[in-house]
C-alpha cells in the first residue's frame, strides 16, 4: 500500500497517510488540526522511494542487506533514539576503580592525517 506525505498549510504539521491507490485524495484532513487545507508533499515520497532498499526475504545476501532494511523501515524519531543508545557509552567514565597500579588514559583528540 503506498504511502503519500502530507503537510497542513494552517497548523504547518507533516503526516503520511497509507491508502490504495483508488482511495488517493488531493487534499485530506489533517491529523491534528481537521483541516483540509493540506498539500502533498512530492519531494518526500519521491527521497523514500529511491531511497529505500527494496528485497525480499529471500534476496537478502548479507547482514548488510537486512540492516539497512530493517534502517529504512524505522522513523527518524526511531533512528535518532537507537543512535544514542548504541553511542552513550562512548561519553560515560566508567564509575568502578581500577586494579591498584592502573590509571585512566585520556582520550586523546582526533587528528587529520596528511
Amino acid at each position: 500500500m503506498p504511502t503519500y506525505s502530507y503537510i497542513c498549510e494552517k497548523c504547518n504539521s507533516e503526516f503520511e497517510l497509507f491508502f490504495y491507490i483508488k482511495d488517493y485524495q488531493e487534499n485530506p484532513k489533517c491529523i491534528e488540526c481537521k483541516s483540509k487545507n493540506t498539500q502533498r508533499l512530492y519531494i518526500k515520497d519521491v527521497i523514500t522511494q529511491n531511497t529505500s532498499v527494496k528485497k525480499m526475504d529471500s534476496e537478502l545476501k548479507t547482514i548488510g542487506d537486512l540492516a539497512n532494511r530493517n534502517r529504512d523501515k524505522m522513523s527518524e524519531d526511531e533512528k535518532i533514539a537507537l543512535h544514542a543508545k548504541h553511542n552513550s557509552y562512548k561519553e560515560e567514565i566508567p564509575d568502578k576503580p581500577l586494579p591498584k597500579g592502573m590509571k585512566r588514559l585520556k582520550k586523546q583528540p582526533k587528528t587529520k592525517w596528511t
